[in-house]
């Protein structure tokens, strides 16, 4: 289809907050065939600044008001997790395409609820784990099919951080650590980022041992995670993830029978690769709208000219693995 006859994609979105305003809401409107058009906030103050500070034509306060905006063609959930299930029904008896933030939802069962009325209503349904599109680590992926670290063997992740300050004071503390809203702690946030990529690379998990603790006792949530894991090819896998720790940590180690690759998955320092006693490091500049790949491939999706490598039935795998993760959760020993 020339370019010339693209069809433009207008977009909404449910909930325009800190994650809008630099990753995902300026890539909708760079994207090729994209059209940011509407956005929605409960507090209409800030719904207008946004609208007015990234020159968007019109804006809400009320989600039912968006969704049926006959100038939106497709909706994006930006919320936290707690209302993705919500806002992605409404949106599917619209008849709107659907693309919502990680992670898809509160827990396996809500993602698959997602799905089924995305189904019913014919509608498709995208979830934003962005590094699946990302040129650092769609290159990570191409090497490993590639073989040149031979057979993959096991997989070891090492996270962890020191406690934010502001989340012992419930006054201050955020909604990432408060599972009401959240579905977990920031493990819930940041290891689907790090499990759904694997997923990409290696293919679904399907056994999983772990435990989860609450250690420091700042907030209700778990701030550590140990874990022992299968994938459906026999690869296996080992994960910690701490949120109280003295220092910072983000390292993941792909290890086969040739050779190994190690990489961070929150900043952009080098992926190194280690063969034959050689060391090779590939550095990768960050883009300036880190969802922006992801989105050119929804919209592509849409309109007939590719497909999209993240999908509902995709991330809600991640789920899936982060349900049984925290399905140990118990005091710290």
């Amino acid at each position: 289809m020339p370019n010339s006859m693209l069809r433009t994609i207008r977009w909404g979105i449910i909930g325009c907050g800190d994650v809008t305003e630099v990753k995902s809401g300026p890539a909708l409107q760079r994207a090729e065939g994209s059209a940011l058009v509407a956005v929605m906030r409960r507090n209409g103050d800030r719904a207008r600044d946004y609208a007015q500070r990234h020159g968007v034509t019109r804006w809400y306060d009320d989600a039912e008001a968006l969704v049926h905006d006959a100038d939106v063609d497709a909706i994006y959930v930006a919320t936290p997790p707690s209302s993705h299930l919500e806002y992605a029904l409404l949106a599917a008896r619209a008849g709107k395409p659907v693309y919502v933030e990680k992670p898809m939802a509160m827990t396996f069962a809500e993602c698959r609820a997602m799905i089924d009325g995305c189904a019913a209503a014919g509608v498709p349904l995208f979830v934003a784990y962005y590094r699946r599109a990302l040129a650092r680590f769609v290159e990570i992926k191409r090497l490993i099919d590639s073989g040149v670290i031979g057979d993959v063997r096991f997989v070891a992740i090492t996270f962890y951080q020191p406690s934010v300050r502001e989340d012992a004071d419930p006054a201050t503390r955020s909604w990432r650590v408060k599972p009401e809203i959240a579905g977990g702690g920031r493990f819930v946030d940041l290891a689907s980022h790090m499990l759904d990529f694997l997923d990409f690379t290696l293919g679904p998990i399907s056994l999983v041992s772990a435990t989860a603790s609450n250690q420091a006792q700042l907030y209700a949530a778990e701030d550590i995670v140990t874990t022992s894991f299968v994938f459906a090819s026999g690869v296996h896998g080992v994960g910690a993830w701490c949120f109280s720790a003295y220092d910072r940590a983000d390292r993941t180690e792909i290890v086969g029978t040739a050779g190994r690759i190690t990489y961070a998955t929150y900043d952009f320092s080098p992926v190194v690769l280690l063969r034959g006693g050689n060391t090779t490091e590939l550095t990768f500049d960050p883009p300036p709208h880190i969802q922006q790949d992801l989105i050119q491939s929804v919209v592509h999706a849409l309109n007939g000219r590719g497909h999209c490598p993240s999908t509902g039935e995709s991330a809600a795998r991640t789920s899936w693995v982060m349900d049984q993760m925290l399905a140990s959760e118990g005091a710290p020993t």
